[in-house]
């Protein structure tokens, strides 16, 4: 295990015996960089890391972090790529700074770090940088990348790796672009794990445990959970139109059949996980399917035609672009009467934001947050400048605080979603697990403070994952893995014990102390939320009391010791 301190600018190389997830991350952050320098900055820290356990072909280990302070919200941006990359780069943690003199990218190969310059791959998208990285290197190594979008720093740029699987949210790949960074690219085999037999038995539960658990199975049958697939969307549940709607959105969703013939990878692709809940759909082979595409490019732009949403979700992988924060800018730009319109076709739309193509393309490919500030309207639906996920909280208040009060701004995947518990439309397997961490089941649509602290525990719990590089889809509460088994894996994989909780909160201390010095933005979400209700279906009437909301929130930053 070990960091790597690397100097873009001078080429320099410094190793040191230490290794860790998003903790080390934050706390080089914090140590290394001054408060209020900008992201763009020479002197900025980008952190990429698959941590002890990242990488490891076991149940929910694909999944490796980059961190940076984010250009879009200018406190740390936190992001998680799954699938494959992990497990090149498994056991090696890189601290990078400088700027490269000419486009570049890094090499991890065989425990030593090179710089190559690159100045061929500039402008070219994710594909085809990969597919020549690959014949420098061989087809098994591991490439992370950006596209025009991160060249361009466009403030949500994405950093995607080996084709299909984005790291989004927060623009790390306009840090990538600032430092002259292309790709990282990882040539080798991950390390072998302490106890390769307790690993195993593990993996068998698991692997038993899938058909008797109905979010695991949606995850892993075709056409995927990213796929929404006859799903029954209540009024209220995901976002239309810019959260305007909340009644009957008049839009379609796609069956399963809607899906063959467009499926390019449907299993492996999250090495040793045998969920395969990541799909790949066509065209091309940057079609990784996750479960805020379709939400974020098609039902809140009002669009549902499955085709222009594959194509968008793919050029989205391809360009380097963040499909959640690109479709909250696309919604606001067309309730604010920018030249799109609700329905509108999109290829043209990404192509002019990943390149700041014209005015409107410039603008926007800052965020909504700043679009609205220089436009002088209020419909950007945004926290801490970063564009809210498609899963509307007036339905779900605790989601609603994550989104507000997480430390590490708005993320849909930052804790469980409050209809899992509710008892009547709740998950019932799933609370003895909750009830480990004291929460128990409670109608969905609650905000007081007993809310408040639900939400609190479960975010420290789910912080816990996110700072070990554990899958949350594949964990407690509602996955297979028990909170045992995650002690257990850790163990296995590490041959050292873990406190899960402890581990959780000093991720989140540490994201909140980074965000007061930086100055985070206010803990609040847009007014549209307290103000409109639901308008129909079985949750009409909906709506986040302001009240409610400021009860709840004391009573989770008391549980969270930060009152």
């Amino acid at each position: 295990m070990a960091l790597f301190s690397v100097d873009l600018g001078s080429g320099t190389v410094h190793r040191s015996e230490e290794s860790g997830g998003s903790i080390l991350g934050l706390r080089l952050l914090l140590e290394r960089t001054p408060g209020g320098l900008e992201p763009y900055a020479p002197e900025a820290l980008l952190y990429v890391a698959a941590g002890p356990l990242g990488g490891t072909a076991a149940p929910g280990l694909a999944k490796a972090v980059f961190l940076a302070k984010s250009p879009l919200m200018g406190i740390a941006g936190e992001s998680h790529a799954l699938g494959p990359f992990a497990s090149g780069l498994h056991g090696t943690s890189l601290a990078i700074t400088g700027r490269a003199e000419v486009l570049s990218y890094l090499l991890v190969r065989d425990g030593r770090i090179s710089l190559h310059r690159a100045p061929d791959l500039r402008g070219l998208g994710v594909a085809a940088v990969t597919d020549m990285l690959r014949q420098r290197y061989g087809d098994a190594a591991h490439v992370a990348a950006i596209g025009p979008a991160g060249e361009n720093l466009v403030r949500y740029a994405s950093v995607v790796t080996d084709y299909a699987f984005p790291a989004m949210r927060y623009g790390l790949g306009a840090v990538f672009g600032a430092k002259n960074l292309k790709a990282i690219v990882c040539v080798g085999s991950p390390p072998p794990v302490s106890d390769p037999a307790g690993v195993e038995a593990i993996a068998r539960f698991y692997r038993e445990a899938i058909p008797h658990n109905p979010l695991t199975v949606v995850q892993h049958d075709p056409p995927g959970y990213g796929a929404w697939a006859g799903a029954g969307l209540d009024p209220g549940y995901a976002a239309v139109r810019n959260f305007s709607c909340t009644g009957d959105s008049t839009l379609r969703l796609p069956t399963a059949a809607s899906y063959l013939g467009r499926e390019v990878a449907l299993t492996g692709n999250c090495p040793g996980c045998p969920t395969d809940c990541l799909k790949i759909y066509g065209p091309g082979r940057t079609g990784g399917l996750g479960q805020e595409a379709f939400l974020s490019l098609g039902w809140n732009l009002g669009i549902d035609d499955l085709d222009a949403v594959l194509e968008a979700n793919a050029l989205c992988n391809d360009l380097g672009l963040d499909q959640v924060s690109l479709g909250g800018t696309l919604a606001f730009a067309m309730e604010a009467a920018l030249p799109p319109t609700f329905g509108d076709p999109l290829p043209d739309l990404i192509h002019t934001i990943a390149h700041r193509s014209g005015k409107v393309g410039d603008l926007l490919a800052d965020g909504s947050a700043r679009a609205a500030r220089t436009l002088g309207v209020s419909c950007a639906m945004t926290v801490k400048s970063a564009e809210i996920p498609p899963f509307d909280p007036r339905i779900q208040p605790g989601i609603g605080l994550g989104y507000a009060l997480s430390p590490s701004g708005p993320r849909y995947d930052a804790l469980e979603h409050d209809l899992d518990f509710d008892p009547e439309h709740g998950l019932p397997y799933s609370w003895p697990q909750a009830g480990l961490i004291g929460v128990e089941p409670a109608p969905a649509g609650e905000l007081n403070a007993e809310r408040g602290r639900r939400t609190a525990r479960l975010l420290r719990l789910w912080s816990a994952f996110d700072a070990l590089n554990i899958c949350i889809f594949a964990a407690a509460p509602t996955r297979p893995l028990t909170i045992d088994h995650v002690n257990a894996l850790v163990a296995a994989v590490s041959g050292h014990p873990v406190d899960l909780l402890r581990t959780g909160q000093t991720r989140l201390d540490l994201m909140r102390a980074y965000a007061q010095r930086e100055g985070s933005g206010p803990d609040t979400l847009p007014d549209r939320l307290h103000d409109e209700p639901v308008a129909a279906g079985p949750h009409q009437g909906a709506v986040l009391s302001r009240a409610g909301f400021a009860e709840a929130r004391t009573a989770f930053m008391h549980e969270l010791g930060w009152s």
